[in-house]
């Protein structure tokens, strides 16, 4: 991969059709803070509207992937006239922004998990699509040991993982390990370190080689549908399928399959 930009305090990397977005705010447990959290909303939104680019892949340098919210960066807006309510509720607002443009994005966004995940760290792990992580890793939402309920992890965490286990995270703040966020359905596999970087790029390349349109639709209804009752799931999707059928790279995909050669995708 080549590096084509650098937007502190993320760098972003392209190469065969994957975008490498890296939070390299290692000093600071690359925490959510504005200028974090503004910077990787914004490398989303890019990504997603780049034709280049097929699969996006969300990583970190140093020990923890992200510590969550800068604690700091909040603890000193309390001595704002308002308490910090104001800052407390752009913060929150910007986190659930930023969560939302990776469901929203296009293309399928993978978390490449190497350290720790606590707090919103965690939240964001739960918000991408996949994620890959290395045995030593872990994850907490441990905002009950600072009096602090973690709520808004709790959205995506809940989504993730069936309720019992996901209060059990939210009310004990204890952290689980790789395998055992393996077995949750927080993550989807785990490897030993010096391969993470591999299986990650594996799994995005083999993900990069089918339909980039196919890809969008299936993933805005995955999303959409999860919210839905079940007979409103099956209408929407019996919609898409047949939407989906109609478009260009569907009719090249089946011909190739009963012909018995690779498709050659179109994104149209």
């Amino acid at each position: 991969m080549s590096e084509i930009a650098e937007i502190a305090p993320i760098t972003i990397v392209d190469g065969d059709g994957l975008r490498r977005i890296t939070l390299v705010d290692a000093k600071r447990r690359n925490a959510l803070s504005m200028r974090m959290m503004t910077a990787l909303t914004e490398a989303i939104a890019a990504a997603g509207a780049d034709p280049a680019v097929r699969v996006v892949i969300v990583a970190a340098e140093g020990p923890a992937f992200s510590a969550g919210h800068d604690l700091k960066e909040l603890t000193a807006a309390r001595a704002d006239a308002d308490r910090g309510r104001g800052f407390f509720t752009t913060t929150m607002r910007t986190c659930a922004n930023l969560m939302l443009s990776i469901v929203r994005c296009p293309k399928p966004v993978i978390a490449e998990v190497a350290g720790v995940a606590t707090a919103a760290g965690c939240q964001l792990v739960a918000s991408c699509d996949l994620a890959v992580a290395a045995e030593g890793a872990s994850f907490a939402t441990p905002g009950v040991h600072i009096g602090l309920f973690c709520s808004t992890p709790m959205v995506a965490l809940s989504r993730n993982l069936s309720r019992k286990h996901a209060m059990e995270m939210l009310l004990t703040g204890a952290p689980v390990s790789a395998a055992e966020a393996a077995r949750l359905g927080l993550v989807n596999r785990v490897v030993a370190r010096e391969a993470l970087t591999a299986e990650t790029e594996t799994l995005a390349r083999a993900i990069a080689s089918k339909s980039p349109l196919t890809l969008k639709i299936g993933k805005e209804a995955f999303y959409a549908q999860a919210e839905m009752g079940l007979a409103d799931a099956y209408e929407l999707t019996a919609r898409v399928m047949v939407e989906n059928m109609l478009i260009r790279d569907a009719e090249e995909g089946i011909s190739a399959f009963v012909e018995k050669r690779t498709p050659v995708w179109e994104g149209r």
